[in-house]
């Protein structure tokens, strides 16, 4: 008898599928096209609708530390690059970190001190020079390296250009089975130099051995957006007291754990949620904020609105408005693992690769080359 199941079906074959056409995914499309090789990527949904599009688009090279910042120095370099090959809007906005309390600007001397002009302190007249910002504001710090993108855009803009180079995508097309030189998929097999697994918290799904010895689990985010309060054009990104506790740049300043002592100390419902007070602008002028952390194998699938109430509360204060008007509200996932990247051959030709730290827009595009490096030797 004839087989006729799908997957019988040939899809040809590539030097490199990728599986997964999130940014960690694409940044592996991007370098494998610039080594001239063949590339197919594999993706079960019909667009990107997963952290890639979900984020503030904000390019946080500097307030990185160890192979996060080497990763994030390379990915700046390379999202210029692309950005102008690509047609993508990128804006070169920076950072500005908003301390509100001494032992914040604390960390931020530190921090400024040890980045080689990389990072500039602020007084507050300064901060307030550069962003929106309620009473109370002691000074800051200025993070001229980092980029901000549109998060709803750019990871379709370098699919489209990447399609236009050749690279051939399955959209709406699941990956069932990986083993040397073949993607099985649902749509059919595809014969592979080799493969990238870049398919971010699900791991699990293919390969749970491996996802439990690494200690992965499942990061929920409550994001929102919000009409500007004060219709001013806010060019850089902006963070908070609470994000010196979620960037290992600054978590690692010798002050750092007395600010995490006093913070959890002062306000345990805000630590407790995860909190990382941040916002940046969307082209159209509202603003994004967030965002609470909350960390599971399997989350619940239903949020607290108390979560959303804290945000709004926190932003309304660092901007010193009233009440802010919602625009959407969403649910964000990436993977997380107590190491900051996963990064593992399962069997020969085959790595998988997951930014397990909250940052792939930040460093995906400075990591694929050396995954690639050390794939293809």
């Amino acid at each position: 008898m004839t087989s006729h199941l799908p997957w019988d079906t040939s899809l040809g074959a590539a030097d490199l599928v990728v599986v997964g056409a999130g940014i960690v995914g694409l940044a592996h499309a991007v370098d494998a096209v610039a080594r001239g090789l063949s590339v197919v990527v594999v993706e079960r949904d019909e667009r990107a609708v997963g952290a890639s599009v979900r984020n503030f688009g904000h390019g946080c090279f500097t307030a990185q530390d160890g192979d996060a910042l080497r990763y994030a120095m390379a990915a700046r370099t390379a999202w210029l690059r692309l950005a102008k090959e690509a047609g993508l809007r990128l804006d070169e906005s920076g950072t500005v970190v908003v301390a509100r309390a001494d032992d914040e600007y604390a960390v931020l001397r530190e921090f400024t001190a040890a980045r080689d002009g990389h990072a500039v302190l602020l007084d507050g007249r300064r901060v307030a020079e550069r962003v929106p910002v309620g009473a109370g504001v002691v000074g800051g710090a200025w993070l001229p390296l980092d980029v901000r993108v549109d998060p709803r855009e750019a990871v379709h803009a370098i699919a489209s250009w990447l399609a236009e180079r050749g690279v051939r995508f399955h959209w709406g097309t699941t990956a069932h089975l990986v083993e040397p030189g073949l993607v099985t998929t649902s749509r059919g097999r595809i014969r592979a130099g080799h493969v990238v697994m870049a398919v971010g918290h699900d791991v699990d799904r293919h390969f749970p051995g491996l996802a439990e010895r690494a200690g992965l689990r499942r990061c929920v985010l409550r994001m929102l957006r919000v009409a500007d309060p004060h219709g001013r054009r806010i060019d850089p990104a902006v963070l908070s007291g609470f994000s010196l506790l979620r960037y290992a740049g600054f978590a690692g300043c010798p002050t750092g754990p007395a600010l995490r002592a006093r913070l959890e100390r002062e306000r345990p419902e805000l630590t407790g949620i995860g909190l990382n007070l941040m916002l940046t602008q969307r082209p159209d002028g509202d603003l994004i904020v967030g965002d609470t952390h909350a960390y599971a194998v399997t989350p619940e699938p239903f949020g607290a609105d108390e979560l959303d109430r804290r945000i709004l509360d926190e932003a309304a204060r660092l901007l010193g408005s009233g009440p802010l008007v919602v625009r959407e509200r969403w649910r964000g996932v990436y993977a997380s693992a107590p190491d900051p990247f996963l990064i593992a051959a399962p069997m020969p030709g085959v790595c998988v690769v997951s930014v397990t730290s909250g940052i792939g827009m930040t460093t995906a595009l400075g990591l694929a080359p050396e995954i690639l490096d050390d794939l293809l030797a």
